[in-house]
C-alpha cells in the first residue's frame, strides 16, 4: 500500500471512529507531551499553568495558519533553557519577564525566515544556515546546560539515578506508549520513589485550589515596561535571539519527520513558510503572558506513528485538553513540588541528547571535515559559545551610550558561525526541500 493510500485510510478511519474514541486519541496525544512539556516551566521557575494553557492555544493557533493540514502539537522547547538561565539564573520571578521578553524577539526570527522562504524559497534562504553552523550551535547549547544537570543530580544522586535509568530501560527496550514517554515514566518512577521515602512537601498541593485562572499579570512580557530596564532588555533579546536557529532547525526536521510518517509532503503544502510561521506566532504569544517558548513535538509524531490515525482533529483535541488542564492550580502545585534530584536526572539525559543530536546532525549531513573552513567555522563556535560561558563573567558586556549589553557565549558563537559561514569561499550546503527524509533534528528523548 502507498504512502498516500496510507494517509487516505488513516483519515477516513479517524472520521469514523465517533467522539469518545476520538476523545481518547487525544488523551493519548496529551500524554505523550505532557512530561516534557511542564518539565521546562519546573526548571526555570516558569508557570506550569501558563504552559498549558498556550501549548493548547499555540496548537491552535498554529493548525490554523497551516490550514488545518499538518498534525503537529507544540509544546515547551528545551533548547531555550540557557537563554532563561542566562537572564534569571535562579528563576527570579523580577527577571523572567525579561527573559520572556527575549523569547520573543527570537520569534521574529522565525518570522523574517518565513517571509524570507515564501519570496526566495526554501533551498535558498537554508544555504545560510547549514549543518556546519547549526551543528556545533546544538552542541554548545547541550554542554551550556550540563552543569546545571549534574548540579540537581547532587541533591539526591540515587533519586536522579532511578529517573535516568527507567528513561534509558524505556527508551531502549520500551514497546508502543511506554517508548514514546520515556521522559514522562522517569519523572513518575523518581517523584513516587522520592514521595515514599519521605523526601517531597506536598502542602502546596493541598493548599491549592482546584480551579484558577492560568495567567498572572505580573508575570507577563507587558508588566515590565511600567518601568523597564533598557540594558536588560537589549541583553535579553541578544543573548535569546541566537537560540532560534537551533529551533528552527528542529521546526524543519520535524515537519519532514512529519511529512515522512503521513506520507505528504508538508514542507511543500501547507509550505514551510506557513508552519514556520504558525510556530514563530504561538512562541511569541506564548512568551508574551509568561509561558516558555513553543516548539513542534517528536514525541506527538511518535503517537501518529504508533496509532496510525493521523487527523488533525485528535491534536486539536489534545490541545482542548491542555487548555481545560490549564485552569487546575493543583497540576502545577504537583509539579511545582517535583524533587530537585528528578528534574536533575531527567535533564542530564535531556542535555545530553541536545549535544548528541548535534553531532548527528553533522554526521547525518556529511559535513566535510577536511575542509578548512568547515573546521575553522565549527571551531570558533564551540569554543566561544564554551569557553565564554564558563570564563568568570560567563559574557562579554559593553556600553553603548547609557546602554550596557552583555553578549553569552551562545549569542557570539553563533553570530561568528553565520557571518564566517556567509563570507568564506567554499559554501557546497544544498538543502532538498522535495525529500521527506531530510535528517529529523528532534530534541525530546
Amino acid at each position: 500500500m502507498s504512502n498516500k493510500e496510507t494517509f487516505n485510510e488513516a483519515i477516513y478511519d479517524a472520521k469514523t471512529l465517533g467522539v469518545p474514541k476520538m476523545l481518547i486519541l487525544g488523551l493519548q496525544h496529551v500524554f505523550a507531551m505532557f512530561g516534557a512539556t511542564v518539565l521546562v516551566p519546573a526548571l526555570t521557575g516558569l508557570s506550569v499553568s501558563t504552559t498549558l494553557l498556550f501549548a493548547g492555544l499555540g496548537t491552535l493557533l498554529f493548525h490554523f495558519l497551516a490550514k488545518g493540514k499538518v498534525p503537529a502539537f507544540l509544546g515547551s522547547s528545551f533548547v531555550f533553557l540557557g537563554g532563561y538561565w542566562a537572564i534569571a539564573p535562579n528563576g527570579e520571578a523580577e527577571l523572567l519577564p525579561y527573559a520572556c521578553f527575549g523569547v520573543v524577539c527570537a520569534s521574529l526570527l522565525y518570522i523574517v525566515l518565513a517571509a524570507l522562504i515564501k519570496a526566495f524559497g526554501v533551498a535558498k534562504v537554508m544555504r545560510f544556515f547549514p549543518p556546519i553552523v547549526t551543528g556545533p550551535i546544538i552542541i554548545a547549547i547541550g554542554l551550556n546546560l550540563s552543569q546545571s544537570a549534574v548540579d540537581n543530580c547532587a541533591a539526591n544522586w540515587w533519586i536522579a539515578l532511578i529517573a535516568i535509568l527507567v528513561v534509558i530501560v524505556c527508551n531502549i527496550w520500551g514497546k508502543g506508549m511506554i517508548k514514546i514517554v520515556p521522559i514522562l515514566l522517569g519523572v513518575v518512577a523518581s517523584y513516587v520513589v522520592a514521595a515514599v521515602t519521605g523526601q517531597v512537601d506536598f502542602t502546596a498541593v493541598r493548599e491549592a485550589q482546584w480551579i484558577g485562572l492560568p495567567i498572572a499579570a505580573e508575570k507577563t512580557v507587558f508588566a515590565i515596561f511600567k518601568n523597564p530596564d533598557t540594558s536588560l532588555l537589549v541583553t535579553a533579546a541578544i543573548t535569546i535571539m541566537p537560540i532560534a536557529l537551533a529551533t528552527i532547525v528542529e521546526h524543519i526536521g520535524d515537519v519532514s519527520a512529519i511529512s515522512s510518517t503521513v506520507g505528504k509532503n508538508y514542507i511543500q503544502d501547507p509550505g514551510l513558510h506557513r508552519t514556520l510561521l504558525g510556530d514563530g506566532l504561538a512562541t511569541c504569544l506564548a512568551a508574551l503572558f509568561g509561558a516558555p517558548a513553543n516548539t513542534t513535538y517528536g514525541e506527538n509524531t511518535g503517537v501518529l506513528t504508533l496509532t496510525k490515525v493521523y487527523d488533525p482533529m485528535v491534536v486539536r483535541i489534545a490541545a482542548g485538553f491542555a487548555i481545560v488542564f490549564s485552569f487546575c492550580p493543583k497540576v502545577s502545585a504537583l509539579i511545582s513540588c517535583m524533587p530537585t534530584a528528578t528534574l536533575g536526572g531527567v535533564s542530564l539525559v535531556l542535555y545530553g541528547m541536545i549535544s548528541a543530536v548535534g553531532v548527528r546532525n553533522v554526521v547525518e549531513n556529511k559535513v566535510d571535515f577536511t575542509k578548512s573552513r568547515n573546521v575553522i567555522i565549527a571551531a570558533l563556535i564551540l569554543v566561544l559559545s564554551i569557553g565564554i560561558n564558563y570564563s568568570t563573567a560567563g559574557s562579554i558586556a559593553f556600553t553603548i551610550g547609557s546602554i550596557t549589553i552583555s553578549l553569552t557565549g551562545l549569542a557570539i558563537g553563533s553570530l561568528v558561525g553565520i557571518i564566517l559561514n556567509a563570507v568564506l569561499p567554499g559554501k557546497d550546503y544544498v538543502y532538498d526541500e522535495e525529500s521527506l527524509d531530510n535528517p529529523a533534528v528532534n530534541f525530546e528523548v
